[in-house]
């Protein structure tokens, strides 16, 4: 598929991929794509950062190669590793044939055959089916060390093996770095990209998400589950509720063929949407069913 020339496309794309896009994150998608600027999302986790770049790649046609960040994440993990194992058998090999020539075997040594790629130099690769969509996901996770060599490999869309020299994308990779904002990246960063907050959607938004995730839920139960997750929300809670967690939900609801929602329902499938016991604790007994008034008096007509 070609990419989108409008934000009305870019909307239908991501819509027949299941992603309900709202016009303001629609836009800056389409100018990432437009200008091959990397876009950079930021959000509470589960509210849908990651599922945009795999929308994309199926969407596109394109393939997605997903770097997912962690503490102590450096660039030669993230870029390329040396074989070292084959590597040392080729040396024995070498040697108990009566040695080959120290530089041919070095050059041998070092060469594609024993290169391991990881995900920033397989984004730079040609590929087939056009550039692929590169996905470094939770960037907040790692140091601020690797923020530095990211920000040039992300300047240049290139990377540098000492062995083998620079290796350049023929075409920029499509590139969603996301944020969970456990911590603030660097502001060069940021400023190589497009800038997004992805924000947790209002009611009707999330029903248009659930319709399109889980469509075989009846229409009364979405808008249970949607009212009492959004009144949820504004609990105190260590961690609230995302659209993953809204989605997930409905799916155990209808596992278990629940067609309203009940305390003693929300009391079972807690660990569905909660993901901390002392947030599971605080809608214990009565709390489950005062949220559960409140969600189904807001559902009510004026």
């Amino acid at each position: 598929m070609t990419q989108p020339d409008s934000i009305d496309a870019v909307q239908s794309m991501l819509g027949s991929q299941g992603y309900v896009c709202g016009r303001a994150l629609a836009t800056v998608v389409f100018l990432s794509l437009k200008l091959g600027r990397p876009l950079f999302l930021e959000g509470e986790a589960g509210v849908g950062k990651t599922e945009i770049a795999k929308a994309l790649a199926a969407a596109l046609n394109r393939r997605l190669i997903r770097l997912q960040c962690y503490e102590g994440l450096d660039a030669s993990s993230a870029v390329y590793e040396w074989n070292f194992p084959a590597q040392m058998v080729a040396i024995r090999t070498a040697e108990a044939s009566g040695g080959a020539d120290r530089g041919t075997l070095q050059t041998e040594l070092f060469s594609d055959e024993y290169l391991i790629e990881r995900p920033l130099l397989q984004a730079m690769r040609p590929d087939e089916h056009g550039a692929p969509v590169l996905l470094i996901d939770e960037l907040d996770r790692t140091d601020e060390p690797f923020e530095a060599f990211l920000l040039e490999a992300l300047s240049d869309f290139q990377v540098t093996i000492p062995e083998l020299g620079t290796i350049k994308a023929p075409e920029p990779p499509i590139v969603i770095v996301t944020s969970n904002r456990t911590r603030e990246v660097h502001d060069a960063l940021k400023r190589r990209c497009l800038y997004h907050w992805v924000d947790y959607p209002n009611f009707d938004r999330e029903i248009e998400i659930l319709h399109a995730r889980a469509p075989e839920a009846a229409e009364a139960l979405s808008r249970e589950v949607v009212a009492f997750v959004q009144h949820l929300r504004t609990e105190d809670l260590f961690k609230k509720p995302g659209v993953a967690e809204t989605i997930d939900w409905a799916k155990c609801l209808l596992a278990l063929d629940v067609i309203n929602l009940s305390p003693e329902v929300i009391g079972d499938t807690l660990g569905a949407i909660l993901k901390y016991q002392d947030d599971i604790q605080k809608l214990q007994g009565s709390e489950a069913k005062r949220i559960l008034d409140q969600a189904k008096a807001s559902l009510e007509p004026a």
